[in-house]
């Protein structure tokens, strides 16, 4: 639905890629996937009728992390991403943020239930500070493709983003921060409880349609 959502908002087609999942398929396998969609869709850009030079990586949360990570592994590239969307995203794979402490139960997404996921990917003894996993601690994060960041404000994933769109304007990347301070993670798929989560998706599309001109 929210991929739907998304598709209708901005106007353009979207791909939603199954990659393999955590913690059968742990780090990096998800990353590897989200590359080798890429260069498939580079493949097929023809007989699906999309513009290889006007693709754009976004996500949620696990998803969001992957395209960050995906728009460094691309960079510099022939027909890399020109856009990242990235929603209420993980950032780095750690939960010792302000927004982790203040909203570690209560609302869904809980500080033990994200050490859960963060060991599950990575493994016992998993690289929690490779870029790929952690896109916030990457050496250099200029010459990536503008970014919208979007968070939530009761969300303890809210500092990943916010740190994130923080380093990419430091970095001279053009970035729009976005907060909605009265939500939690994962609104966005609320859409027909929640009034906010549609005006979500319109600021998206809108600025898709604005990073393709």
């Amino acid at each position: 639905m929210l991929c739907r959502s998304l598709s209708q908002a901005a106007g353009c087609a979207v791909i939603s890629v199954d990659y393999r999942r955590a913690p059968e398929h742990r780090f990096p396998a998800a990353y590897d996937d989200a590359l080798a969609a890429h260069a498939w869709l580079l493949a097929h850009a023809h007989d699906l009728r999309i513009a290889p030079d006007r693709i754009a990586f976004g996500g949620d949360s696990a998803g969001g992390n992957l395209a960050a990570a995906a728009c460094l592994g691309l960079r510099g590239q022939p027909h890399a991403p020109v856009f990242q969307l990235l929603i209420y995203p993980t950032t780095v794979m750690r939960t010792d943020t302000p927004s982790y402490k203040a909203h570690a139960e209560g609302r869904g997404l809980t500080r033990g239930g994200m050490a859960a996921y963060m060991s599950a990917y990575l493994g016992p003894d998993g690289p929690a500070n490779d870029w790929r996993a952690s896109p916030l601690v990457a050496p250099s994060l200029h010459g990536l493709p503008p970014a919208l960041v979007l968070t939530a404000g009761f969300d303890p994933l809210r500092d990943d983003g916010l740190l994130y769109a923080d380093a990419l304007s430091a970095a001279g990347v053009p970035t729009q921060y976005l907060c909605f301070e009265r939500q939690i993670h994962g609104f966005l798929l609320l859409g027909k409880l929640i009034d906010e989560a549609q005006t979500a998706i319109d600021l998206c599309g809108a600025a898709l349609r604005r990073a393709w001109g």
